[in-house]
């Protein structure tokens, strides 16, 4: 394959990548989202009653 060719046919994969890429949600949104919502659950694991550790009984034989 011809170099000039090939350099071509790079640069129209590089141009279809960058079309996709703009249609996908930007990188921080998607981390300031995740965040949010960890918080959340973070949140909604504190308003649970809090429970002690599980005791196990012990046996004797």
């Amino acid at each position: 394959m011809h170099a000039d060719i090939h350099l071509r046919l790079h640069e129209l994969r590089a141009d279809e990548l960058r079309a996709e890429a703009a249609d996908h949600v930007p990188r921080e949104r998607l981390r300031t989202q995740l965040g949010w919502t960890l918080v959340e659950l973070g949140l909604r694991l504190l308003e649970q009653p809090h429970r002690g550790p599980a005791r196990r009984a012990i046996r004797t034989a």
